[in-house]
């Protein structure tokens, strides 16, 4: 690419609000920032460059399909690799957005386990192929509660024994879960009640009791307002809270009850400017050994058997790592599945009417973005 048009295009993409293209002779994958950037570049990023000699530039984005099907449209993808939700892959893929991926290019496991018989059930996709699972959890901080601590799901929403400020994630998604879990409504019915009107009132009129939320984005916030001491509970990904409490000794604890658990994938966008490194890297990415290398890091559970087997402690903290991943059957005892393929029919739906909604409530203070007026 010359560089005057690829200052334009830079140009272009910031007016967007959409990371920068790579450079022409390195491999751009699109990912989440934070610790679980640093993971990555530690487990995976710098390993690919040793192993091929391409340098890997990551740059962050906080999900969402707008930067893509405008990269699209514009026949100007500056990224060759996206770590999304398999929600948010299944709506790319059915929009024509991504490159179909065959798992024909995935490597065996170790002993010689084929991925079809190594990978966990239904992680493989049109166009995205699953390399974790994480979890949406919610912490608290430890002192904020003296002589009790939050042991339910249900505990988020009960303000009179657990005073204070909530962080939650500006999204339809795990929010409506857990309010209707604050109801008793079991597990397997929660899909079907939030695909009613009636269900959808419920799950938001209990959202709509709580006195103070601050609404975030980026995957950083909620364990930084916890720092400060800005709420007392928030929602957001395990293994960011784990980096909060191992690494920056923030005193918070994950309450596991209700975690609200998702595959992570790795895609490859339509018109990506190196579809066949991209293809490499997905298949070095999600072999056995980096994925284990990966979970070693940050706390989250491999896709493949034969990685889970080999996760051990923290490279820095000794910690025992299996301890800490959502698929754990500690932490799992009360897990909810998310139903990716039900959010991947129901994205743009669900979005609006939440987004409607705030508006509708006047929305509480955002911690990332403004919110809309009511």
């Amino acid at each position: 690419m010359a560089p005057a048009r690829r200052i334009l295009i830079a140009l272009w993409l910031a007016l967007l609000g959409m990371p920068a293209p790579a450079s022409d002779d390195a491999l751009g994958v699109l990912s989440w920032g934070g610790a679980y950037e640093r993971a990555q570049r530690q487990a995976l990023f710098e390993p690919f460059t040793e192993a091929t000699g391409m340098a890997v530039e990551a740059h962050r984005y906080d999900g969402g399909l707008e930067g893509l099907r405008r990269a699209v449209a514009a026949d100007e993808v500056p990224w060759d690799v996206i770590d999304m939700t398999r929600s948010e892959a299944m709506a790319a893929c059915d929009e024509g957005l991504l490159e179909p991926l065959s798992p024909d290019l995935l490597a065996p496991a170790p002993d010689g386990t084929p991925p079809a018989q190594d990978f966990l059930p239904d992680s493989f996709g049109r166009c995205a192929i699953t390399h974790t699972l994480f979890a949406t959890v919610v912490a608290y901080r430890r002192d904020a509660f003296p002589g009790r601590r939050p042991t339910s799901i249900a505990d988020l929403f009960d303000q009179q024994r657990f005073p204070g400020p909530r962080a939650l994630q500006r999204t339809p998604a795990v929010n409506l879960e857990w309010a209707l879990l604050s109801y008793r409504v079991p597990e397997e019915e929660l899909y079907r009640l939030l695909s009613t009107p009636r269900g959808l009132r419920l799950a938001l009129d209990r959202l709509a009791e709580l006195d103070e939320i601050r609404w975030w984005e980026a995957g950083d916030t909620p364990p930084r307002l916890l720092a400060e001491g800005e709420v007392v509970m928030a929602s957001g990904y395990n293994g960011r809270f784990f980096d909060a409490m191992v690494n920056r000794g923030v005193p918070i604890e994950i309450l596991w009850d209700g975690q609200v658990q998702e595959h992570e994938t790795w895609a490859i966008p339509r018109g990506a400017p190196h579809p066949e490194a991209a293809r490499d890297f997905v298949r070095f990415a999600t072999t056995t050994e980096r994925l284990a290398e990966l979970a070693r890091r940050i706390p989250y559970g491999p896709a493949r058997q034969s990685a889970a087997m080999q996760v051990t402690t923290h490279p820095e903290h000794g910690l025992d790592m299996r301890l800490h991943i959502p698929t754990h059957p500690l932490n799992a005892e009360r897990a909810i599945v998310k139903d990716e393929a039900w959010y991947a029919r129901t994205l743009s739906r669900m979005r609006d009417y939440f987004d409607a909604w705030l508006a509708d409530t006047g929305c509480a203070a955002s911690a990332d973005t403004d919110c809309p007026e009511p």
